[in-house]
């Protein structure tokens, strides 16, 4: 089971037990964050596709390092940015080194099971 989720203009194919990069986030390192805009979950015949998001469906997670600056971790690789006007003497080289958040995916809830998870914290209560 995976399910696709979009934050940072971006969309992520997330799978339960693996990790994922995406754009950077707010928070502390081993903290948890929830990424509510899922698009897709598929598992199976049970795939279910949003309209444009999956209702109440989520992806869970907990941070596992942040991008600082100086850090070789935290950094994807780097990109050149070089732009000329041919006959004028203008040359512009530039490098770019995007910084991401790497998150490590621990559950991913359908509306089905965040019922029957809301149900059981009410329970243990």
């Amino acid at each position: 089971m995976y399910a696709i989720v979009e934050t940072g203009g971006k969309q992520y194919q997330v799978e339960e037990g693996r990790y994922v990069d995406v754009e950077l986030l707010e928070g502390e390192a081993d903290s948890k964050i929830v990424f509510d805009k899922v698009v897709m979950i598929v598992n199976g015949k049970k795939s279910k596709v949003g309209q444009p998001y999956v209702s109440g469906a989520s992806a869970e997670g907990k941070i596992m390092t942040i991008g600082k600056d100086g850090d070789v971790i935290g950094k994807a690789k780097k990109i050149i940015v070089y732009k000329q006007r041919p006959k004028k003497g203008y040359r512009k080289k530039q490098g770019h080194r995007q910084r991401f958040t790497r998150v490590m995916i621990s559950k991913i809830r359908t509306s089905a099971s965040k019922k029957s998870a809301a149900a059981e914290e009410t329970a243990a209560e």
